[in-house]
């Protein structure tokens, strides 16, 4: 192949000594290159550019000579003015040489100035001082009565000794009278200097300038050229008459518009496809006789990617652009037309069949969103309305919505209770949400449906007689509204029926088809899967929670050291670990507790019934709270060995308690006291009789199970009329709060006095609870109440034995005072045995308490630590049966230990004591017996 210089392609381009005839060429060849548009356009712009840069230069020099000329006026003023009024110039021109005074100043004034002279004058003009020394003594030339008259002015001086540009400034004495005059100025000769020195420079710009502008001029020729590709007018004519033969050929339709909405070019198959007249050239948009739709489309001008429109019985793809400006005719529009006629049917099922697959997308993201069986089924109806049926029905059987496991047993599937319902309309003829309904008729699309175990497509109701059968009246109805066709499916899983749903079309006028029946079963396929999770979830939910419930005190005892009420809410989304507790106390104390299980369901559920059952039984052996937790620690730590294998068991790895947290905090109404534990958990909320409420802070305690460190105790001293709160942490945070926010709001709620511990719990609820906790929330409200100092006496007993006779009878005349002689002879006994056996194996000090509360609760303490045991005596033995009384005749009685010693306590029930008269015990001989 040859190249365009007729030589094979790739070989080396070797150029022949030019002929006369080829020299002779190229003239030719540079007035053909001179005749084209991109040659006219260069040359046009080459001698702009020269005319531009030369104006430029010109300007440039000008403007320098005027700046440097400035600039000497400037400098020479500025000097003039600061060598005029120097301090003590005017009395160096009084004195009898002021040459010799002001000649060294003046020269290193113009040194430091950089001016090339300055001459101090008399009002006459004879010179003082001057950089030639011959000018000292002469007068200077030119006018200078202006300064004399005390004026400061520049000028361009030209005369001897030299051209120069000079400012003249009138020195004036201390009454402001001018006593001479100062003369600065630049030579005319260094001005000129600094222009010469910059003239290089500009017209090296200038230079620069003149060969950026010519090549940036070659550069827009040769892109012209290269667009026109040489082309002279007539070429470029002929061209565009071809280029118009080819726009009319192309089975393309192409409208040009103008900014007025008027037709300045069709091509010959838009003419065609639009069925324009002749004349269409030139005419409105309007009068085009075009459909309605493509009129007012170019009449607005927006952009339109292949719209479809209508013409006569044609489809047509639009395609609408703007057109730019273009030689300040302002901006069209071009429309191109394509005939998609044939390709219509195809492309609508293509976007029938991608509707379908983004509508069961849509339905896997939004069906089962939540873990409730009503919801999934609502969310159902919900996504399958309006894209694809005018109304949707879902009916689930009883025990689904229940959480319980369907069966067929008992005709359960010839009913079904109505979950959920969506569609277009809300004046449906349908059966409301609630009702039951029932497939008595096997030929119905519904019981044919469960029967098949498929869907069934019922395309025309009015010819669906087995629908029709089941209810005239409602199905009269429901034709009447217009409800013409059908699909139910039945909605199974793991081979299942869970229930039914029904799509319905009533305002679409295509009935469903095959092609519809499929994807109803799809849909109903992926929704029974989620509506099946949540039954399961439901189910496992209900069992948490009737286990958690059975596990959590359902009544709490009345106390008269505080008044108490609680909430319990479980989690919507998994029941949790959550539990709190209120356990009486000897000596009309109370313990307080609640906790919280770290994780959710029916473990979390039976590790916070063991953990209460725990509590309850250390708490009968009335520790102090940190040795209970202590315990508690332990006893979970055993618990993790056992259950996950460690600790050389064969674990069968089952899952531990450790992440448990715990508060338990025991109240004394006697001293109001209040003594408080923490295992990892929130502290309480204290509000004070005048409403403060505070939230005092406790010594940090890992996690039950964790171990490795001891817990601590706080103390409180509440006043009588104070209120605690106690509760878990899931009452104050959630996703979107966190702990600080929810404390502040708590704090808030409880700040309003004059409220029970029951209305305290109900406002904090509506202040602090989420729509949807995803955690359980415990709150314990108690009002603390203390004990009257009237219902209490103490004694404190010597340690001779002769004092336990005092004892008993200080205590016996104490009931009479309360009223209680019907158990006085019962309390002596007690008292006469735990005094004497405090006394005996104890050591000081003894003290004797009696509480009168809802019992009379009798207290010995001593300082011993030693634990007494209860103990059948024999027959022979002579002591040993004196806890055996005491056991006898008390309700209860035990030892707590205290800090300096122990506590024996016995409850005697106020009512119902033994008669003195009918009793042949002698009490002093009881107090020989021992324990």
């Amino acid at each position: 192949m040859t190249g365009r210089f007729g030589r094979p392609r790739g070989s080396p381009v070797t150029l022949p000594p030019q002929s006369a005839g080829q020299r002779a060429g190229l003239p030719a060849r540079l007035s053909r290159a001179l005749r084209s548009v991109a040659g006219q356009v260069f040359v046009l712009q080459a001698v702009i550019v020269v005319l531009l840069i030369t104006a430029a230069t010109l300007a440039l020099v000008y403007q320098a000579r005027y700046d440097s000329e400035r600039d000497a006026r400037d400098r020479s003023l500025a000097a003039a003015e600061a060598f005029a009024h120097a301090p003590g110039l005017p009395q160096a021109l009084k004195a009898p040489n002021p040459t010799t005074v002001l000649q060294p100043l003046a020269e290193s004034a113009r040194r430091a100035s950089g001016v090339d002279f300055v001459s101090v004058m008399n009002t006459d003009g004879i010179r003082y001082t001057d950089a030639r020394p011959r000018l000292i003594g002469r007068r200077a030339t030119g006018d200078l009565s202006r300064a004399v008259r005390g004026q400061t002015f520049t000028e361009v001086f030209k005369g001897t000794p030299s051209d120069a540009v000079r400012a003249v400034a009138p020195v004036r004495d201390a009454s402001g009278a001018v006593v001479g005059l100062v003369g600065t100025g630049i030579e005319i000769e260094n001005v000129s200097t600094v222009v010469g020195k910059q003239l290089p420079l500009l017209l090296g710009a200038a230079a620069g300038a003149l060969v950026l502008g010519t090549g940036g001029a070659a550069l827009v020729s040769r892109r012209l050229r290269r667009q026109t590709r040489g082309l002279g007018e007539a070429e470029m004519t002929r061209r565009n008459e071809h280029h118009e033969a080819v726009l009319h050929a192309v089975r393309e339709g192409v409208l040009i518009i103008d900014s007025d909405h008027r037709l300045i070019l069709a091509n010959d198959e838009a003419r065609r496809l639009l069925a324009l007249p002749p004349d269409a050239e030139g005419r409105g948009v309007g009068d085009l006789g075009l459909d309605p739709r493509t009129t007012s489309l170019l009449e607005s001008g927006r952009v339109a990617t292949d719209e479809v429109h209508l013409a006569g019985d044609r489809l047509l793809a639009v395609n609408v652009r703007p057109t730019k400006p273009y030689a300040g005719m302002p901006p069209g529009t071009v429309m191109t037309l394509r005939d998609t006629t044939e390709l219509a049917s195809l492309s609508g099922r293509a976007e029938v069949a991608r509707g379908r697959l983004q509508l069961l997308y849509e339905a896997g993201v939004s069906i089962g969103t939540t873990l409730d069986v009503v919801r999934t089924a609502e969310e159902l109806s919900e996504v399958a309305v309006p894209r694809f049926a005018d109304f949707v029905t879902v009916e689930l059987l009883e025990p689904v919505l229940h959480g319980e496991e369907p069966s067929a047993a008992g005709g359960a599937y010839t009913q079904m209770r109505r979950a959920a319902m969506s569609g277009i309309r809300t004046d449906q003829p349908l059966q409301p949400v609630g009702d039951v309904i029932r497939f008595v008729v096997p030929t119905a699309p519904m019981a044919a449906a469960l029967d098949a175990g498929r869907a069934v497509l019922a395309a025309d109701l009015n010819g669906a007689f087995g629908w029709r059968a089941q209810d005239h009246e409602g199905t009269r109805i429901a034709l009447e509204y217009g409800l013409h066709s059908l699909i139910s499916v039945p909605l199974q899983a793991r081979g299942v029926v869970l229930g039914m749903a029904n799509f319905w079309r009533a305002d679409t006028p295509e009935a469903f088809d095959e092609e519809d029946l499929s994807f109803a079963e799809e849909l109903g396929a992926r929704a029974a899967v989620s509506i099946d999770n949540a039954r399961r979830y439901t189910r496992e939910h209900a069992t948490a929670v009737a286990l958690q419930r059975s596990l959590l005190p359902r009544v709490l005892p009345d106390l008269s050291a505080v008044d108490v009420a609680f909430r319990y809410l479980p989690a919507k989304a998994g029941v949790g670990g959550d539990w709190f507790d209120v356990i009486p106390l000897p000596g009309a104390r109370v313990a307080l507790v609640v906790g919280d299980v770290v994780g959710h369901g029916v473990h979390a559920a039976a590790t916070m019934g063991r953990l209460r059952t725990a509590v309850h039984n250390f708490s009968t052996l009335d520790l102090p709270p940190d040795e209970l937790l202590g315990h508690l620690d332990e006893l979970i730590d055993r618990i993790d060995q056992i259950e996950t294998g460690s600790g050389g068991q064969e674990g069968g790895g089952e899952r531990g308690v450790t992440g448990a947290t715990c508060l338990y905090a025991v109240y004394d109404p006697v001293s109001g006291r209040c003594t408080l534990a923490s295992a990892g958990h929130p502290g309480p909320a204290v509000v004070h009789p005048d409403g403060r409420v505070d939230f005092p802070e406790l010594p940090a305690g890992l996690p039950l199970g964790v171990g490795g460190m001891p817990f601590e105790t706080a103390e409180l001293w509440l006043a009588e009329g104070s209120r605690l709160a106690l509760f878990t942490d899931g009452l104050l945070e959630d996703r979107d709060r966190d702990f600080d926010t929810g404390q502040a709001l708590l704090r808030e709620a409880l700040a309003q006095p004059g409220r029970s511990p029951e209305q305290a719990c109900a406002d904090v609820l509506a202040a602090l609870l989420f729509p949807a906790p995803s955690d359980d929330i415990a709150l314990l409200v108690a009002d603390t109440r203390r004990l009257e100092p009237d219902r209490i006496a103490e004694w404190e007993v010597p340690g001779d034995p002769s004092a336990v006779s005092r004892v008993r009878n200080a205590g016996s005349a104490q009931l009479v005072a309360w009223g209680l002689e019907e158990i006085a002879f019962t309390t002596e006994l007690i008292l006469s045995e735990l005094v004497t056996n405090a006394i005996r194996y104890g050591n000081q000090p003894v003290r004797v308490r009696l509480l009168r509360d809802r019992s009379l609760i009798c207290e010995v303490s001593d300082g011993s630590s030693t634990s007494p045991h209860l103990r059948y005596a024999a027959t022979t033995d002579e002591g040993g049966r004196g806890l055996f009384l005491v056991a006898q005749y008390a309700d209860r009685w035990g030892t707590r230990y205290t800090e300096r010693g122990k506590v024996i306590w016995a409850e005697v029930p106020l009512t119902g004591g033994a008669d003195p008269a009918s009793t042949a015990l002698d009490l002093d001989a009881l107090e020989d017996l021992a324990w």
